[in-house]
């Protein structure tokens, strides 16, 4: 039977959301189900603001960053208040299915909602943290990889230019993926991640125990270290002048921001969001609700949408065991 499917884009921006929303559409027209997206995340469904969604929409929309739908943060809608408000105008609207991409504050907004209204929720997982239990990835994440990763590669040449330090912070919340592959794919000299900081004295006393070693092998070289952002107390100021307080004085502290979030998806970002869009629709109308798509092994799964926040996704014992490799074993002398 042929529903009315509902779709929003919630919270940060990823790239990719729009060639899921590309998938969704093109599913839907396939299956016969209606499709409307509400526009500003949660926002526009307090408002019942939404336009409907067709062939002619998809037009050029795979290859584009950002979301047609635009994004926003919504905290009215944690309140019960907000949630029934925005269960109304689903019912208002006719509503069966909504589909929700987004990250950890979306899916628990949608798991809020599902109190209130009764009707099936699939959520997508769109972050580029990539911070979802129940997917190897979510969309963006390979395209932030790569926007950092080239960010790294022109830091890394000033700073051979001039023999400095360099600090790149890199998003990724409270978890460490981007900031690990980021480094792996520069070949950055060391990474701080949040699953592994222990203390600031600790990660210190590395930091300048790899610097010396580099230097006392070969000079006065460049060095670049990644920081995922929200680890270090007081952020990259507060590591550059811990360092200064050990006598490296040569620092340049470089945050990346927003830009991570932006540009065109790349290839991997697109075939996940095509694949989870497309099966997130073919969900439509099934017992399924409350429930994530994701991809593991390169096959699409259904996740609790609880778990994808109760769970804690652990970073990858292989690239764990390669960057710790590259940290210690190149640059500490043998004793």
């Amino acid at each position: 039977m042929s529903k009315r499917v509902a779709i929003l884009t919630s919270g940060g921006d990823a790239p990719g959301m729009n060639a899921c929303l590309r998938a969704a559409i093109i599913k839907c027209q396939c299956a016969g189900h209606e499709l409307v997206g509400y526009k500003h995340g949660y926002n526009g469904l307090l408002e019942q603001d939404f336009i409907p969604l067709n062939y002619e929409t998809t037009h050029n929309l795979i290859q584009q960053g950002g979301t047609l739908l635009h994004s926003a943060r919504c905290k009215s809608f944690k309140t019960d208040e907000g949630a029934l408000r925005g269960a109304h105008n689903l019912q208002k609207a006719k509503i069966d299915t909504l589909i929700v991409i987004g990250g950890d504050g979306s899916f628990r907004g949608a798991s809020h909602l599902s109190r209130f209204w009764n009707g099936q929720i699939i959520g997508i997982p769109g972050t580029i943290d990539n911070d979802i239990a129940g997917t190897d990835a979510t969309i963006g994440y390979y395209t932030a990889i790569d926007t950092a990763m080239s960010s790294i590669d022109k830091v890394r040449d000033t700073a051979d230019a001039f023999e400095r330090i360099f600090l790149v912070e890199v998003m990724g919340r409270h978890a460490g993926f981007l900031a690990l592959n980021a480094a792996i794919s520069a070949a950055a000299d060391y990474v701080i991640v949040p699953e592994f900081f222990t203390s600031e004295e600790a990660e210190l006393n590395k930091i300048v125990t790899q610097i010396k070693a580099r230097r006392a092998q070969k000079g006065a070289v460049s060095f670049i270290i990644v920081v995922a952002e929200n680890v270090w107390p007081n952020g990259l100021n507060g590591l550059s002048e811990a360092l200064k307080s050990k006598e490296i004085d040569d620092v340049r502290p470089v945050t990346l921001g927003h830009v991570q979030r932006g540009g065109s998806p790349v290839s991997q970002d697109r075939l996940l969001a095509t694949t989870l869009g497309e099966f997130a629709v073919s969900l439509v109308g099934t017992e399924n609700t409350n429930i994530m798509v994701g991809e593991v092994n390169q096959k699409p799964v259904i996740v609790p949408l609880h778990e994808t926040w109760e769970c804690t996704k652990p970073l990858n014992e292989a690239q764990i065991s390669t960057m710790r490799a590259l940290m210690n074993d190149r640059y500490t002398p043998p004793s």
